[in-house]
Order: C-alpha cells, then sequence, then structure tokens
C-alpha cells in the first residue's frame, strides 16, 4: 500500500454498523449519549487511539474492540478518549458564594466539625482545588471545621493531570490575588507559563477513578457536600435519576447537593429540597 493508499485509508470514516456498536457500548459503560450528530466528533477523537494502537482505520479499530476482545484492554483508554473535560477555577462562582456563606456555616452549626466533601466529576481538579481554596480560608479564620475532599472522575488521564496539580498560568484568572498568594505556586522561571496548587491543599484531597454508571459508589463514609457539576446533561432522565439518588445516598442528612446551572433534577424522586439555584439539601 503506498503512503497516499493508507493516508486516504486511515481517514475513511465509521461505518453505521460500528458507529452504533461503539454508541451502544459507550452508553452503557458510561451512561454518555453518543447521537448520530456527535458521529464526526467520536471520528476525531477516536483516530488519536489509531495512532496509540498502531491501527491504520477506525472500522479496523472496532474490529479489533469487538471481534478480536480488543475491549477489555481498550475500554479505559476509549472511554478518556470520548469523554468531554470542560472544567475551570471558581467555574459558576455562586456555588463557591452559597458554600462558604450558607453551607458551611449551617453545617458547622449543626455540629459538624470534620466535613467530607466528594467532587463526583473532577476532571483535571480545577473543581476540587477550588472547594479546598473555600474550605481552608474557611477554616484558616474561624478554626473549624477540618475537612477533607474526595475527588473521581470516569476519566484515568483527567485524574492523572489532577494528581500533579500543575495548570497553565492562565487558567488561575478567575483566582483572586489573595488565594493565589496563599494556595497557588508560581515558578521562578516566568518563561514556563504553569502554577502549581500549594502542597497543604492537594494534601486534603484524595483522587480515584469511579464510574458513576456503577450501581454501588464505595466511597467510605458518608458525605457532607457532594459537587456533581456538568455531567449529568450527557446522561438521559432514566440514568440522571438513577445517578442523583445513588450520590443521595451517600449525603447525610442535611447535607448539600450541588449540580450545574444547566442541569435540572425537577421531576425526579428524590429525598432533596432546592435551597439555592441548583443546591439542594437532604432531607
Amino acid at each position: 500500500m503506498s503512503v497516499q493508499d493508507a493516508r486516504d485509508y486511515s481517514e475513511r470514516g465509521l461505518s453505521r454498523r460500528n458507529f452504533d456498536q461503539l454508541a451502544r457500548y459507550i452508553y452503557d459503560y458510561s451512561g454518555i449519549k453518543m447521537p448520530p450528530a456527535k458521529r464526526t466528533m467520536l471520528e476525531g477523537r477516536l483516530r488519536r487511539r489509531l495512532r496509540a494502537t498502531g491501527i491504520v482505520d477506525l472500522d479496523d479499530y472496532c474490529d479489533y474492540l469487538f471481534k478480536h476482545g480488543g475491549i477489555d484492554r481498550e475500554a479505559i483508554h476509549l472511554i478518556d478518549a470520548v469523554t468531554t473535560n470542560k472544567t475551570d477555577f471558581f467555574r459558576e462562582p455562586k456555588h463557591f458564594e452559597h458554600l462558604e456563606q450558607s453551607a458551611l456555616p449551617e453545617l458547622v452549626a449543626a455540629g459538624h466539625s470534620r466535613l467530607r466533601i466528594w467532587s463526583a466529576a473532577c476532571s483535571v481538579g480545577a473543581e476540587p482545588y477550588t472547594i479546598a481554596m473555600v474550605l481552608e480560608d474557611y477554616r484558616e479564620a474561624r478554626g473549624t471545621p477540618d475537612y477533607s475532599i474526595l475527588a473521581t472522575d470516569l476519566s484515568t488521564d483527567v485524574l492523572k493531570a489532577a494528581r500533579k496539580g500543575i495548570y497553565p498560568i492562565g487558567m488561575i484568572d478567575p483566582v483572586d490575588r489573595q488565594k493565589r498568594i496563599r494556595y497557588i505556586m508560581e515558578p521562578r522561571d516566568p518563561q514556563r507559563g504553569e502554577v502549581r496548587i500549594h502542597p497543604k491543599l492537594r494534601a486534603k484531597i484524595g483522587f480515584g477513578r469511579l464510574n458513576l454508571m456503577d450501581r454501588a459508589y464505595e466511597i467510605g463514609d458518608k458525605v457532607h457536600i457532594v459537587f456533581c457539576r456538568n455531567v449529568l446533561i450527557y446522561f438521559d432522565k432514566p440514568t440522571q435519576e438513577k445517578v442523583l439518588a445513588r450520590l443521595c445516598e451517600k449525603l447525610v442528612t442535611g447535607g448539600f447537593l450541588y449540580v450545574g446551572h444547566s442541569e435540572t433534577i425537577s421531576g425526579l424522586n428524590l429525598p432533596v429540597k432546592q435551597v439555592a439555584n441548583t443546591v439542594f439539601r437532604k432531607v
């Protein structure tokens, strides 16, 4: 095969049959809907896996997955390739205002001197590190509460990045000056263009892989606060209800649940009441 023939071969799209098979597998594994409108996006992302595996053609890749037993080895990489991981520090800032001004005072007043917080779709870590900044400010000013943060995601790639806590300097623009001084380490050489989260915050966060489609969430003790934001939009309503019900099972009574501003849980049978915009409290 000539170089040009190989290039043309590698640029062929997915057959409809293979797209449908991939879409079913991705949905069953992760709950992520993959409608026909996302076919081109899926093809683009999977071409990265072609390079990694040495397979030339997308349909050959699907044969490797589903006919030759490759799916057991490739599943995590496949899901890493298709998950969306947009995130920012202090994304949807009203949530962090509510956390500081309402959730933390109410939990402390209820006698909780040590809080456990769960960032249930943490991506590259901006959310749990933002939570840690708010908690650390609050604790340093008042002497309580102590806290720990569990941060989970489906993607192993983003968890690797999150554990490092290293980010492009432009990504911390939403962080105010005082928090930058206390919690963000800038390099001696500004040409590096990267910053790192301070070790005292990194020590407060445990990262781990968790699939929200699992029937049970093995996270240990119950938590006081759950952030599960901007991931429900990828699920259909029945899946949203199952995921949220499992999250609520892990919340203490009186604990808080934060979902994304573009997400709604209206019409779902859940043991929560709304206390602010996209903020709910377990009853």
